[in-house]
């Protein structure tokens, strides 16, 4: 009887330590503003094809499907919950259930020391082996940046694969396009060609019979 009623003790002080760290758990996160290279999962209850995870971009958005783009950074995991699932709404008969939490944190810059090596942030979206933010030392080339992400998958579309590039004194963006594989109908960049702090690069799926 003491043996079945310490059990039953420890497994309730299991089970409240548990929550506890659950509840701790979601009010950090819930305490938590995303920013630029921070990466969320997003689960839509109501449609799971459409549970994915986004990186945020330098401007602070992401994108996602029938909604386009949202801007995230600064806001909390509640805060894009709700855009998500307004913008999501129109879209189903009822008010969807939106699931949001951040898998990955972006880095935050060390400090540099008199030996420190200087490097910059560029982004790499899309089908690669490793999407996400690259810490990568100044003149790394689009060639480059891609091996470092893990190469490209069976299913990228190589002729078509962009860079996007931000001015940031006018905030405009241009997107240049650039063949891994040497075809493709007008002007693209070399593989040559060094990337900027900040750049994105975009390798988008083929199209069927691409």
């Amino acid at each position: 009887m003491l043996a079945r009623m310490t059990f039953t003790w420890f497994t309730g002080v299991l089970a409240g330590l548990v929550l506890l760290a659950v509840a701790t758990a979601a009010l950090a996160q819930s305490d938590y503003r995303i920013r630029s290279g921070d990466t969320l999962q997003i689960e839509v209850i109501d449609d799971p094809s459409l549970n994915r995870s986004v990186l945020v971009l330098p401007d602070g958005s992401f994108s996602f499907p029938f909604i386009g783009s949202l801007q995230a950074r600064g806001s909390s995991i509640g805060q894009v919950r709700a855009q998500l699932a307004a913008g999501l709404a129109p879209n189903f008969a009822n008010q969807p259930t939106v699931v949001v939490s951040v898998v990955s944190l972006a880095e935050r810059a060390a400090a540099a020391g008199p030996a420190a090596v200087p490097t910059i942030d560029v982004y790499i979206m899309g089908e690669v082996g490793q999407a996400g933010r690259l810490d990568v030392e100044p003149g790394i080339t689009i060639l480059q940046v891609l091996a470092a992400a893990g190469g490209l998958t069976p299913f990228a579309a190589q002729s078509r694969i962009e860079l996007h590039r931000t001015d940031r004194a006018t905030g405009e963006t241009s997107i240049f396009l650039y063949s891994r594989d040497g075809r493709g109908n007008g002007p693209r960049i070399g593989s040559g060609t060094r990337l900027a702090a900040g750049d994105v690069v975009f390798v988008p799926a083929r199209r069927l019979f691409e």
